[in-house]
């Protein structure tokens, strides 16, 4: 029974050490993940209220973090790119 005990306080001293370590990548993981889908609700105000005039971006992962990230100037990237290669 002492034994385990004695596992369940290593782990847990070792869990926090681990949540420790990792609490900075996860909160910068989380701020992104936050950042992407609110680009991507942005993406699809942006092509509803655009798309009368002719202006369309696909929603998709790459353009939902870039707007997400970058904000409005990711935005004129977007349709800046999109107006070169057509």
């Amino acid at each position: 029974m002492t034994q385990t005990i004695f596992a369940y306080i290593v782990g847990g001293i070792l869990l926090l050490i681990a949540l420790f370590f990792l609490a900075r990548p996860l909160k910068m993981l989380f701020k992104i993940a936050i950042s992407s889908a609110l680009g991507c609700v942005g993406l699809i105000v942006f092509n509803f209220f655009c798309g009368l005039v002719g202006l369309y971006i696909g929603v998709n992962i790459a353009t939902a973090t870039t707007l997400g990230i970058l904000g409005l100037p990711g935005l004129a990237m977007i349709l800046i790119l999109q107006l070169v290669f057509k």
